[in-house]
């Protein structure tokens, strides 16, 4: 189907019938109903939203996937294929290739494509098997997907198998005329996979076609939403991207605690948490990706801060009004990840103040205070609080409470991280309503170890190059 590996950035529609957009409403309320059994469970994880996107071979789909994509940039969206989850053809299925049909249901390894659909809902990494079409068969190395906010699953048979259609709290045909989708057909297995013509239609009229029919077709009934025309359809992509921004967990913990603030992604902020989070990823690089967002973060941090207005006079002899930063600021970071949040802090505020914190993180807890150096006005400035990571929020809360005692007002904290589990956010903001938190992503959750997923590993190790491996 000419699919292509699309990663990196997805739900349902509104009831709207408009410019060939179709939407039953009992589906939709159905679809709803789902999400909302898509919600967090009791240790904060929170299942993803998974869409299904359906269609004959060359409808569409992955123009309507990359679209939808594209316009969530600034979400977590992972796109899976059925097409990797064909079976390996067997010697005497690859001596009469052309007499195979991959287009039939039982051309695809289903079990293996639930096993992996359900570890990724339930927030698990997988391997999703790298099928090459040149010679029919996987090849190592596997495509590793990680857990994500939402899951598009693309292909022509997602809908066939009662297993799958379960798990899909969106259903999408991409619906497109039989003579468009042979003519791009055509031109896709000519041009790129070098088949002459005759075959290529003897292809469409014995296999393609009769399979669409029998099997693609029919399951156009369990769609939620139907798209006619594909990616051309940009009305129905729009409405179908809007409803999704509504119902993505991240903005929905924003909605909850209006004292979160996550910065506003884009593809730079996302390259570099790409980086910043491989495992292969240089110390020196790290750093250098770490110090860009955190710079990003604290710049961020520093617009919450009260402001008066000023009037000046510019070298042309007007006069300009705008306002003056906060001069009774100082930066208490949470050793020793937090230490690495002070370089933009001094180079965003000049001569600031900066105090510590030391809380070891052994296990869950975070909550032996074991040293701390204030500056002696501290309550009464403002306050910016460093720590990378919120993870359980507990290391969080004592350095709060410990700011809270000696005499600064919760509304005077700031507490600037680049990484938030939903856990920590709940903690913090629950127990300190008054304070805000500046975070540049909202990640999944917790693993049994009390660390945040899919996350970044312990932090300090990587930035100070203390990490044993």
């Amino acid at each position: 189907m000419g699919s292509k590996s699309v990663e990196e950035l997805l739900q349902n529609s509104t009831g709207v019938h408009f410019s060939g957009f179709h939407v039953d409403d009992s589906k939709r309320r159905i679809s709803e109903e789902k999400f909302e059994a898509a919600s967090a469970t009791e240790n904060g994880y929170k299942e993803p939203f998974v869409i299904g996107v359906a269609g004959g071979a060359a409808s569409g789909k992955t123009a309507v996937c990359d679209m939808i994509i594209q316009q969530l940039h600034d979400q977590r969206v992972v796109l899976v294929n059925q097409e990797s989850f064909y079976f390996d053809l067997t010697e005497e299925e690859l001596n009469h290739v052309h007499e195979y049909n991959f287009d039939h249901p039982d051309a695809f390894d289903t079990e293996k494509l639930l096993c992996c659909m359900e570890k990724l809902r339930q927030g698990l990494s997988v391997d999703v098997p790298n099928y090459d079409f040149k010679s029919h068969k996987r090849k190592l190395p596997a495509r590793k997907v990680n857990p994500s906010v939402v899951i598009i699953l693309e292909g022509i048979l997602i809908f066939h198998d009662p297993r799958v259609r379960k798990m899909l709290n969106m259903k999408i045909f991409v619906d497109t005329d039989a003579d468009v989708r042979l003519a791009r057909r055509i031109g896709r297995d000519t041009v790129e996979n070098g088949r002459d013509l005759k075959t290529v239609l003897d292809q469409y009229s014995k296999f393609v076609k009769p399979a669409f029919d029998d099997f693609i077709l029919p399951t156009k009934k369990y769609a939620d939403i139907i798209i006619p025309r594909g990616g051309d359809n940009h009305v129905a992509i729009d409405l179908i991207v809007e409803h999704i921004r509504t119902k993505l967990g991240q903005h929905n913990l924003c909605k909850i605690y209006p004292n979160l603030d996550v910065i506003q992604s884009t593809f730079q902020i996302r390259g570099m948490h790409t980086l910043i989070r491989d495992a292969k990823t240089t110390t020196h690089d790290f750093i250098f990706y770490s110090d860009r967002l955190i710079r990003l973060v604290v710049e961020y941090g520093l617009g919450h801060l009260p402001f008066k207005e000023k009037q000046v006079i510019t070298p042309t002899g007007s006069v300009y009004t705008g306002v003056e930063f906060c001069k009774r600021l100082c930066g208490i970071s949470i050793v020793r990840s937090g230490e690495s949040m002070e370089n933009a802090l001094r180079a965003c505020c000049k001569g600031i103040k900066i105090g510590k914190i030391l809380i070891p993180r052994e296990g869950d807890n975070g909550q032996q205070l074991i040293y701390h150096n204030l500056p002696k006005d501290v309550a009464d400035r403002n306050v910016l609080l460093l720590d990378p990571i919120l993870g359980t929020g507990n290391s969080a809360v004592q350095a709060i409470s410990l700011l809270l005692k000696n005499g600064v007002q919760e509304s005077n904290i700031i507490f600037l991280n680049l990484i938030s589990a939903p856990q920590g956010v709940h903690v913090v903001c629950k127990k300190f309503p008054r304070i805000k938190i500046v975070t540049s992503e909202i990640d999944f959750g917790l693993n049994e170890d009390f660390r945040v997923i899919p996350g970044m590993g312990e932090f300090g190790d990587r930035y100070f190059g203390t990490d044993d491996d």
